[in-house]
């Protein structure tokens, strides 16, 4: 019997509360206030074996993303930025951080269509949701009868926190030696209103595990006697939460924002993470490492990695392409493929934008196609997830939930899995923004 369906049958038993374990569970008070209303019934389980089969292939792709410009474009980032729709005042910001390629710090979103995960996307960048998701594991584990099932089966999880603070205090390391690092999170003005709830959880987070950490927007950031400061308290870090389109919105946002990006290359404090992280997050970038067309500057092992992980993913464009052994057109191929593609803008985050084919009428979708083509949009095969079984605490009901797993990666490796879920059949984006349904919930290895 798998660790999920021994799990499964102790909540329809029931004797020993397995079934309320979550709603029960006290979670610190601003994981709480952020997440309490949206917890799933029921954490997720997966063999270690096979989260880390996965997690070396994700680890490959991200390397091969930060070496695209390099590989393909030999260093010219412009041609690069161009081809993925990125404007050329944007580009020329990310272009000051791409020497070197991306810090490793992502999440790759993934699919398991019930025999291996498969990659969606890849959002690398510091403003990263789920963070702070780690908290229902540790906490779920101090609730009994869920305590003692962990402990009966081999249960672990790595606690994303842990990992963040650990490649906090590394990069700080040639600043502020072996002290504790000063960090601030900086948005963009306005950002503290409108992320609040979410920011207040992650410091949370992070003052639990010995790492103080500011909360300030670019306005706030100052620089005297070489420092920078916020709030009149030097800085070690900032951990950016602010984006390029945040920096190139106005005058006085790129003001504000180059006393720090300055910083960060004279050494004098740390970008966590550096700009260039638009460049790798971009999904046109996941479309280059799916064609074919490239495949002469990919190792086999490389290619191989690759294959297991991405669906076939192309750059929507109006003109001839290479599907197999034929050349075909490219709009034509995604009309007729309907009810087996997605596709999604290059930039845009949140789920929004998407346009699911299989959820449109023929007409509507090659109308939608014929549209964003303009706009610079990438067409992906569909993956078909799995259905994971939940149990209402209240009815005692089994339902059918989709689960789509965010993988976190450091410098250090793997830094933990969190899922979003949605019930099966309320839309194709698990996403909390476009699916108010959407819940979330820890994974637990075994």
């Amino acid at each position: 019997m798998s660790v999920t369906e021994a799990y499964l049958q102790e909540c329809l038993a029931d004797g020993g509360g397995m079934r309320d374990v979550v709603s029960r569970t006290r979670f610190p008070p601003a994981f709480q206030e952020c997440w309490g209303a949206r917890m799933l019934a029921r954490p997720m389980f997966v063999p270690e074996g096979e989260l880390a089969a996965a997690v070396g292939d994700i680890e490959t792709v991200f390397t091969l993303l930060g070496s695209l410009p390099f590989r393909l474009f030999d260093g010219d980032v412009d041609h690069y930025c161009s081809l993925l729709g990125i404007a050329p005042d944007k580009a020329a910001v990310l272009r000051r951080f791409a020497s070197t390629g991306p810090v490793r710090y992502g999440r790759a979103d993934l699919y398991h269509d019930g025999r291996d995960f498969k990659l969606l996307e890849f959002n690398v960048a510091s403003d990263l949701g789920g963070t702070d998701r780690a908290e229902m594991q540790r906490s779920l584990l101090d609730t009994e009868p869920f305590g003692e099932f962990a402990r009966r089966h081999g249960l672990g999880y790595v606690h994303t926190g842990e990992e963040i603070v650990r490649a906090l205090r590394g990069a700080c390391r040639p600043t502020a030696g072996e002290r504790t690092p000063r960090v601030a999170l900086v948005c963009a003005r306005g950002g503290l209103a409108r992320f609040g709830h979410l920011l207040l959880a992650f410091r949370e987070t992070l003052h639990r595990l010995g790492l103080p950490i500011a909360l300030a927007e670019l306005d706030d950031v100052t620089e005297s006697a070489g420092a920078l400061r916020v709030a009149g308290a030097p800085v070690d870090a900032v951990f950016r939460f602010f984006t390029v389109d945040d920096v190139c919105a106005d005058t006085r946002a790129a003001r504000r924002a180059e006393p720090i990006l300055r910083a960060h290359e004279e050494g004098r404090a740390v970008l966590w993470t550096p700009m260039d992280s638009s460049l790798y997050s971009n999904k046109g970038a996941l479309s280059l490492l799916s064609d074919p067309g490239h495949g002469s500057v990919f190792t086999d092992a490389e290619r191989r990695a690759v294959d297991r992980l991405l669906p076939w993913t192309r750059l929507l464009a109006d003109g001839p392409t290479r599907v197999g052994d034929r050349t075909v057109d490219m709009l034509d191929h995604c009309v007729e493929r309907r009810t087996e593609l997605i596709a999604k803008p290059l930039r845009d985050f949140g789920g929004t934008g998407i346009l699911v084919g299989w959820e449109l009428s023929p007409h509507a979708w090659e109308s939608a196609l014929r549209d964003a083509v303009k706009d610079h949009f990438i067409v992906q095969e569909r993956v078909t997830p799995r259905t994971e079984k939940v149990v209402d605490p209240g009815t005692a009901a089994v339902e059918e939930w989709i689960a789509a797993w965010g993988v976190f990666i450091t410098p250090g490796g793997y830094a933990g899995t969190d899922v979003r879920a949605s019930p099966a059949g309320s839309g194709a984006v698990v996403n909390y923004g476009t699916n108010q349904l959407t819940r979330t919930t820890g994974v637990f290895t075994h």
